[in-house]
């Protein structure tokens, strides 16, 4: 999908400083001190417009949440959501999500949330997508002891993918649903692709996987 060029959208992030968190390596270890209350810390990597981070911030008001999305063009969008939303407990970042050792040390996360990653299919990209073992390293050294991953995708293979990758690195698998909207599954908070997906009769898969102490 191409993104629309907004060469504007920089200086509106930098015009919120109360929503998007700028030179986030100086809360490494401290981000309790970024929000109102410490308390629990989630995360979403490629977090979009923002409809799933602040639809989970308003239902869970005693949960710290950030979005961290790369492109500036689209989390604009997620930080007029914010902003409409006024909500004490949700921020956002502009970053690589792949950098997050920069950012978060050992236990600064107690969850991440993957949510319609890109599937990369061509085997050459296998180490780009964000269940790849390498990412999964990444992600075991900023999360809680046995701290989990949340995982979305309307994308079977990369679900098949991942569900493999997620069994090799030695991790639980305490949630697995090949139709989440056909289950008795509780609570879910849509994303914008998983709402244009669904609408249009795809599947949607979501797993819950666990890190297991070493």
């Amino acid at each position: 999908m191409r993104l629309r060029n907004k060469p504007w959208a920089k200086d509106k992030l930098l015009q919120y400083p109360d929503y998007v968190i700028h030179e986030p390596e100086k809360f490494r270890g401290d981000w309790g001190a970024v929000f109102e209350k410490d308390q629990p810390l989630h995360i979403e990597i490629g977090t979009g417009k923002g409809q799933f981070i602040t639809g989970m911030a308003k239902a869970n008001p005693d949960i710290n949440y950030i979005g961290i999305e790369l492109q500036e063009s689209v989390i604009v969008s997620a930080l007029d959501r914010l902003i409409d939303a006024e909500l004490p407990n949700c921020k956002l970042m502009n970053v690589n999500g792949a950098e997050l050792s920069k950012y978060f040390e050992q236990g600064d996360v107690s969850r991440i949330y993957l949510n319609f990653s890109d599937p990369w299919p061509k085997t050459r990209h296998e180490k780009r997508r964000l269940t790849f073992k390498s990412f999964l390293e990444v992600y075991e050294s900023i999360l809680v002891k046995n701290g989990e991953i949340h995982f979305k995708t309307d994308n079977q293979g990369l679900f098949e993918y991942s569900l493999v990758s997620f069994s090799q690195y030695g991790m639980l698998l305490n949630f697995v649903s090949l139709d989440l909207h056909n289950s008795d599954f509780e609570g879910n908070i849509m994303t914008e692709y998983e709402e244009k997906f669904s609408s249009k009769g795809s599947r949607i898969y979501r797993c819950e996987v666990q890190f297991q102490c070493r």
